[in-house]
């Protein structure tokens, strides 16, 4: 008898209105074509591209999604508070102070599938100074590993060797690596020696005629001025950005991963 697998959808940040919309269009067709059993989102950039709140943590849970990670920006709406302290399949990132609302992993049961750990951790380099995400990692696998071998981590980080020295880190403890936070899909998604599947960063679901999802034109007086501006979001070029693995349950190691933007650039 072959051995029991999950299919596993996460979706890169999802960057307010635009990302929300195109993600309940296009969901649907990508849980059909992987044969989903369980999806992730970061939900961090959801609130007019900055933080998270109760209303729009619903809206994704309605396309489906399982559980939603978070990041330095989740904290931008002060409601988010609120939605981190009520549901637990809201993540904020582990290595914050434990003072602050909400969790940084989840076990998810799947029933008769199985069960999903997902944990959620950021970088400290060009970052808050918060606690080591390494040792942060071993403490949550340690936790994870007492209900299941499948183990999906979500990196918010700034440093590409940050995140890539993580996956190093971790390969075979962990089924998936992913980095979120920049924006840009990187083309390195790949399975290493031991079995942990890992791209540098997803990519975000939302506008590219953009800078990382802010009017260019803003963007644009930031760097030339060296002041601040008001943020305000792109609108066009909506892209839908994540990645597909598939896990064995018994073993945690990722057989298949693949990542995917639509429309492709």
């Amino acid at each position: 008898m072959a051995n029991k697998v999950l299919n596993i959808l996460f979706i890169g940040d999802i960057v307010g209105q635009p990302g929300l919309d195109l993600a309940g269009t296009l969901i649907k067709s990508y849980f059909q074509k992987y044969g989903v059993d369980f999806c992730i989102a970061n939900g961090e950039n959801l609130s007019d591209g900055k933080g998270i709140n109760e209303e729009l943590a619903r809206k994704v849970f309605d396309l489906g999604v399982h559980v939603i990670t978070g990041g330095n920006h989740t904290w931008d709406d002060w409601k988010a508070r609120k939605i981190l302290s009520a549901n637990r399949n809201v993540l904020r990132p582990l290595n914050y102070p434990r003072e602050n609302a909400g969790n940084g992993y989840v076990v998810y049961d799947l029933g008769e599938k199985g069960k999903v750990g997902v944990v959620n951790l950021q970088g400290r380099i060009y970052m808050q100074p918060i606690d080591d995400p390494f040792k942060t990692a071993e403490w949550a696998l340690s936790k994870v590993h007492e209900e299941t071998k499948v183990v999906f981590i979500d990196m918010h980080a700034e440093a590409t060797a940050e995140k890539m020295a993580l996956a190093w880190y971790l390969d075979g403890q962990a089924s998936v690596i992913v980095g979120t936070h920049t924006h840009i899909p990187t083309a390195d998604a790949r399975i290493l020696p031991r079995g942990t599947a890992y791209i540098t960063d997803v990519g975000m679901t939302g506008p590219y005629d953009s800078v990382i999802g802010l009017k260019k034109e803003i963007a644009i007086r930031r760097f030339l001025h060296g002041t601040p501006y008001k943020y305000e979001m792109a609108q066009y070029d909506v892209r839908f950005c994540g990645v597909y693995a598939q896990v064995e349950v018994e073993t945690g190691k990722a057989l298949k991963f693949e990542s995917f933007v639509y429309p492709e650039f």
